[in-house]
């Protein structure tokens, strides 16, 4: 060996002299110089063929390649796995070593027709044991998930997937397999779960060193791109088996947008599911066993982990692009927000997984998705506002109770501000600009929800003016306008718009469940209060008998009437039910025993009671029995 070393030696010298030296003088001179550095490099040894080829040194190179192919060609031909045995793997690598340090030796000397030559087989040579090395990587890899499947597999078919172990690194987690009795031999395959916080080895260690020393050759033999794309493939389909066992299948965006919507509503559930074990449990596992077997190739490694991510997040970001730009209908919105609330926690895992310059395109199309879902969002609350500008007035709701648009927006209102938090994000987001006639009396400081919320309230109090004009009865209007302002009052008390709204709004709104009350009564009671208003004139006794005759006549005629007709109009809520009865009551009753008390004093009349219908206690009896409704009626309340 140093015999052949020292003919390198010579042959580098006479190499550098002959490329250096543009004549013979000069490179004579070249050799001058070495002569006296080192006396190995004497002319006799070297000025005398230095011009021609040195046979010497090209015959160490021969016998060099001979050695290292007696050394390669048995393990390029096996017939079984080389990894199989731990000798034959390092002799093999070792040879390989020895072939790559010859080729990067004698590559200076190139130009010399017979080392070129001798180059040519080395590189023939090299490349043959490349194609096989590449054949035990996949090998390695292929080889170490067929023995997790075949555990699996196993295990399934006695009902049990869990593994007991002494050991808690080999424990079962809630769903994730862990590899079991031998953890050489297993992959762990994620299943859903709810406990993030988990990172899989998802290679044996064994198997990963041995990756680690293949990689380290390939990439010094410049076959760094045939090992990344092997290794992406294989770690590819193990991400996208892992995916589609959690259920979510592969869909395009076309396919995603025909999809009935209850279907989509259950692939939607299986989509949180499959992204957040994606992000943050396979990928960030995925990340650590690539920069493991690529480590010291920083940017190998980078790549690498790209090409093996990059179709499941694909696969991922698409669905929920189909979701951002699909249906406005309002009933997607609470979907759409589950959508986009995973999405956005998500953000932390992309920029810690995904944060090299390999998977910037990866990232930024995860912000650009998650901010087309905020605008799919608030193109739902203008579709909501659109659908209540076009319900049209056509069919009164019976007795004036509440209409289907009123209970259907706030209940919808109401379920969304459960999610004030994201909501406010979203239109913050947007900086919304609205109408200064939106921003009502609630000032500058309002945020960009509350005055989306103020703006549909008053949209749909718009719309429900309009439709309180269909009832002929201006008292029957005002009971519709008072059920329906009333539910929305409560409704914004008693969940998160009241805080939305604030206080001045609550208050004046409950002003104008009061100002409908007071126009009912007008409206109803006015004319009948009327016919009770005794005749303090100087007429004769006769005349106003004959007068307080007519008007209890007519009392009784439009009392009954009234009572008759408003025992089927609607008030839904109980207690302002009792309070309007208490209000009539009190309006009526002290005005109808003065009269009755006037009425039985006049002489002409006596006590002629055939005249008096109603005692008090029946008024009474009467009015407590208005407002009660069909039974089938839709003005209830839910």
């Amino acid at each position: 060996m140093a015999e052949n070393g020292e003919e390198k030696l010579l042959a580098m010298a006479r190499h550098i002299a002959k490329t250096l030296g543009q004549n013979d003088t000069m490179a004579d001179d070249i050799l001058q110089i070495f002569s006296k550095f080192d006396g190995r490099f004497s002319r006799e040894k070297m000025s005398d063929k230095m011009v021609d080829e040195d046979p010497r040194g090209c015959a160490t190179l021969e016998r060099t390649l001979n050695s290292l192919d007696r050394q390669i060609s048995p393990y390029v031909a096996f017939d079984h796995p080389i990894w199989a045995d731990t000798a034959d793997s390092s002799a093999f690598l070792d040879a390989i070593d020895d072939l790559i340090g010859t080729i990067r030796d004698w590559s200076p000397m190139a130009a010399e027709k017979s080392v070129g030559a001798c180059l040519v087989r080395a590189d023939d040579l090299m490349q043959q044991a490349m194609f096989r090395v590449e054949d035990e990587f996949r090998s390695l890899m292929e080889r170490s998930a067929e023995s997790f499947e075949l555990s699996r597999k196993n295990h399934e078919s006695t009902g049990d997937l869990s593994f007991d172990s002494e050991d808690e690194n080999e424990e079962n987690e809630e769903g994730i397999i862990h590899n079991g009795t031998d953890l050489d031999h297993q992959i762990p395959i994620a299943q859903p779960i709810t406990d993030y916080d988990i990172i899989i080895d998802a290679l044996p260690s064994g198997t990963i060193n041995d990756l680690h020393e293949i990689v380290k050759r390939m990439v010094a033999a410049g076959f760094g791109k045939e090992c990344s794309h092997v290794y992406s493939t294989c770690r590819r389909e193990f991400l996208e088996e892992s995916i589609s066992r959690l259920g979510l299948q592969k869909l395009s965006i076309d396919e995603v947008q025909k999809m009935p919507w209850q279907e989509l509503e259950d692939e939607i559930e299986r989509w949180i599911k499959a992204a957040n074990v994606a992000l943050r449990i396979l990928f960030p596992s995925e990340r650590r066993l690539c920069d493991r077997v690529f480590f010291g190739f920083s940017s190998a490694a980078d790549l690498t982990f790209m090409e093996v991510c990059r179709g499941s997040t694909i696969q991922l970001l698409n669905f929920a692009d189909a979701i951002a730009i699909g249906s406005r209908s309002p009933e997607r919105l609470f979907k759409v927000l589950d959508v986009f609330e995973t999405l956005r926690d998500l953000m932390p895992e992309f920029d810690s997984v995904f944060w090299d310059q390999y998977c910037l395109v990866l990232r930024n199309e995860a912000v650009t998705i998650w901010k087309r879902l905020g605008e799919a969002i608030r193109g739902i609350f203008m579709e909501l506002e659109n659908l209540i500008r076009r319900d049209p007035a056509k069919a009164a709701v019976p007795g004036g109770g509440l209409h289907p648009i009123t209970r259907y927006v706030m209940n919808y209102l109401r379920a969304a501000c459960r999610s004030r938090q994201t909501l406010e994000q979203v239109f913050d987001e947007n900086n919304v600009v609205v109408p200064s006639n939106k921003l009502d009396d609630r000032g500058s400081s309002s945020s960009s929800m509350s005055v989306q919320m103020a703006w549909i309230m008053e949209l749909l109090e718009s719309n429900l003016e309009v439709k309180s004009k269909i009832y002929r009865d201006s008292a029957l209007c005002s009971v519709f306008l008072m059920n329906n302002e009333r539910y929305i009052v409560q409704k914004v008390k008693d969940s998160e718009l009241g805080s939305l709204l604030g206080d001045d709004w609550i208050r004046k709104h409950t002003a104008k469940v009061r100002q409908y009350c007071t126009n009912y009564q007008r409206s109803s009671w006015n004319k009948i209060l009327a016919m009770l208003k005794l005749d303090n004139s100087s007429l004769g006794s006769n005349t106003i008998a004959k007068s307080m005759k007519e008007k209890i006549k007519s009392f009784n005629s439009q009392f009954k009437e009234v009572c008759r007709t408003q025992s089927t109009w609607v008030v839904f809520d109980e207690q302002l039910r009792e309070e309007l009865r208490i209000s009539v009551s009190r309006l009526l009753l002290p005005a109808y025993r003065n009269f009755i008390g006037r009425f039985q004093c006049i002489p002409e009349i006596g006590r002629d009671d055939r005249l008096i219908r109603y005692g008090p206690e029946d008024i009474e009896s009467r009015i407590n029995e208005l407002f009660e409704g069909g039974s089938g009626s839709s003005g209830g309340r839910k």
